[in-house]
């Protein structure tokens, strides 16, 4: 009824249910903690380029803009001062 109602089709409510995490986004997830983590021990200087080629360093292999795209979803910035 509910399907009907909203005008939703029953597999896409059945398909929703079953819905995992895909690898990229746990990849992501495991990202994320890995900048933070950087970001902290930094005093939180660390902007995403230095990040990022500290995450090369450590061998993990990615782009800078995917660095600074899972930055900017998690509210991950550093300090700037005015000049």
């Amino acid at each position: 009824k509910m399907c009907e109602v909203l005008a939703v089709p029953r597999s896409s409510y059945y398909g929703s249910l079953e819905k995992t995490t895909s690898k990229r986004e746990l990849e992501n997830q495991e990202l994320t903690q890995k900048i933070q983590r950087i970001h902290l021990e930094s005093k939180a200087r660390y902007g995403a380029p230095k990040i990022h080629k500290t995450l090369l360093n450590n061998g993990v292999c990615l782009s800078l803009k995917r660095v600074q795209r899972l930055m900017r979803k998690a509210g991950i910035r550093s300090i700037t001062r005015k000049k």
